[in-house]
């Protein structure tokens, strides 16, 4: 018989306590600024309908989606014609109608269809749950990851991109990380640019080659765009921008001739000069184009010099629950990658020291009369504040101090035959190897002190 593998698949991970603790502290301090600034929490399921997904992120983003097989004998119901000419872009729709979440934006928009006559709007919410793409794993690029999403229903105000730009410095202040760098650029300018160039029904395809500057280099860049059709000339109409141009004054006169250009400049300048004012950097980059489709006005990215991925990102959505039946409800958020800031993090030693794996107070087993009064004494100790356990077997004394050990344990408390006659309990410091004994009734002061 085979031996089954113990790996997780491709692109999951397995994570140990003190790493799981701190994946919870970088969750804990996100919720403190969602919160802060009147976010509510929602949650939604893992899996949402095929036809919810499909279509919202564009053709590479569909790709990426993870399909689930119908139950039971999925090949009865499968398209006959499509299953022997092997063509799985047809087939899917015949033995899939479920898929794991890619985002949560999408199924947000969802939810609040399904849910308006519940909410008030603007509706404010923050979401922290798994996502799942079929990407190629590398550094910084999962399968399975953590978003923590923040967004603004059912308003146009620009204010809302001013209050995010705002959480994303104090979200990475909280954290401990600096060096970030938030650039933004607004997707009306790129639909303007293409404008320009005479190439306006190609917005889609356009940005979504731009998208790949950071993977591909500008040289693939141009190379694709020469693919899609455009002509060497229109590129080079095109380079200033795609190099990330912030020159302001250049790209008005560059977009004069195209009004969804001129009005996605005015915007970005709302938003550039109210963030100056409240000592929100930001950073234009006409090259910044976030390749989904639901995008409409600005676009937001979040990098760092230390790191090959973005590690926070969003923007604008108009319309995005019309899909759903309920038109002309504008959106706008952002998404913190947690499982790349984690990697940030650890690869800095920026995570508090106090997040390891450790155990304030370890009871020793002694024997059942001792270790009934171990758990008595315990709930005390756990009312007080105190994390503790009773070791649950009754071993040698150095297997149980080696636990105690391993478990980064601070202090041992033992009780044994004198301590339980004259109502003690024995205290050891793991760090300094100093024992005291104490009475029962003085051991909270006493550990507290």
């Amino acid at each position: 018989m085979n031996k089954i593998s113990t790996n997780s698949p491709k692109g999951t991970r397995d994570f140990l306590p003190v790493q799981t603790k701190r994946r919870q502290w970088i969750f804990d301090q996100l919720k403190s600024v969602f919160e802060s600034h009147a976010y509510v929490p929602i949650e939604t399921p893992a899996m949402e309908n095929l036809s919810t997904l499909m279509g919202k992120y564009g053709e590479e983003g569909d790709r990426l989606i993870f399909k689930i097989l119908n139950s039971g004998d999925y090949l009865r119901k499968a398209d006959e014609q499509s299953l022997q000419a092997k063509d799985s872009n047809k087939l899917i729709s015949s033995i899939s109608e479920k898929a794991l979440r890619y985002d949560l934006t999408v199924p947000f928009a969802r939810y609040v269809v399904a849910h308006q006559n519940d909410l008030s709007f603007p509706f404010k919410r923050y979401q922290i749950q798994p996502v799942w793409r079929a990407d190629r794993p590398q550094k910084g690029r999962y399968r399975e990851f953590y978003q923590c999403d923040v967004d603004v229903i059912g308003s146009t105000g620009l204010w809302s991109e001013v209050e995010l730009v705002g959480m994303i410095h104090k979200g990475f202040s909280k954290l401990g990380l600096e060096g970030v760098v938030v650039k933004v650029n607004h997707r009306k300018i790129l639909a303007g640019m293409v404008e320009v160039i005479g190439k306006a029904d190609m917005l889609i395809p356009i940005t979504v080659a731009i998208d790949k500057i950071d993977k591909i280099g500008m040289e693939g860049v141009q190379k694709e765009l020469l693919e899609k059709g455009l002509t060497e000339n229109e590129i080079k109409m095109l380079k200033p921008m795609l190099e990330g141009n912030n020159d302001l004054s250049s790209m008005r006169d560059f977009l004069s001739s195209s009004e969804i250009g001129m009005e996605g400049l005015n915007e970005l300048e709302f938003l550039l000069n109210n963030c100056a004012k409240l000592n929100f950097d930001l950073q234009v980059d006409c090259s910044l184009a976030r390749g989904l489709n639901y995008y409409t006005g600005a676009i937001l990215e979040v990098v760092h010099p230390d790191f090959p991925s973005s590690i926070c990102g969003g923007g604008r959505y108009d319309d995005l629950t019309g899909i759903f039946g309920l038109p002309n409800v504008s959106g706008v958020g952002i998404s913190f990658g947690a499982d790349r800031i984690y990697d940030l993090l650890e690869a800095k030693n920026l995570f508090p020291s106090s997040l390891k794996e450790s155990v304030d107070l370890l009871f020793l087993n002694m024997g059942d009369e001792e270790a009934s009064l171990a758990l008595q004494l315990s709930s005390e100790l756990m009312d007080a504040g105190f994390s503790c356990m009773l070791y649950p077997d009754n071993k040698n004394f150095k297997k149980q101090m080696k636990y105690a050990n391993e478990l980064g344990v601070k202090k041992v408390l033992i009780i044994g035959t004198e301590e339980l006659t004259n109502s003690e309990v024995s205290i050891k410091d793991m760090e300094s190897g100093e024992q005291i004994r104490v009475s029962q009734k003085d051991l909270i002061k006493t550990l507290k002190s």
